[in-house]
């Protein structure tokens, strides 16, 4: 039901943006974000929005490099990311609350995508 595109490999410093569409269902009041997954670490919250994109949250490893957006009529969501480094390595998910206010807490999604490898080389 969402599907993440953009991700890749870039050097250090780079940008990268990534897009998550959903598909056979609309997420338009729906809270959203972006996680990652990094080998042998737990998922953590890398950004959120509410409905409809009024409100942002970003961990604080990525505030100032990274924007997530939402377009509500296309029932599509983007992280811009720029400054890229290797510690961003990951698998990026796109997720969708049930719920339309900020969330940041992992139990509040119930949607996910499959992912989508964000490699940053030095």
């Amino acid at each position: 039901q969402l599907i993440e595109s953009g991700g890749g490999l870039v050097q250090a410093g780079g940008s990268l943006r990534l897009s998550c569409a959903a598909s056979g269902r609309t997420f338009g009041s729906n809270a959203m974000g972006w996680f990652r997954q990094a080998p042998g670490r737990s998922r953590e919250l890398v950004a959120a929005i509410n409905w409809p994109g009024s409100t942002t949250y970003y961990a604080a490893s990525v505030k100032g490099r990274f924007t997530i957006s939402r377009d509500n009529a296309k029932n599509t969501m983007a992280l811009q990311m720029n400054n890229l480094k290797p510690e961003d390595t990951a698998v990026h998910y796109c997720a969708a609350s049930r719920f339309s206010g900020l969330q940041i807490g992992r139990a509040a999604y119930d949607y996910w995508g499959q992912g989508t490898q964000v490699t940053v080389s030095s």
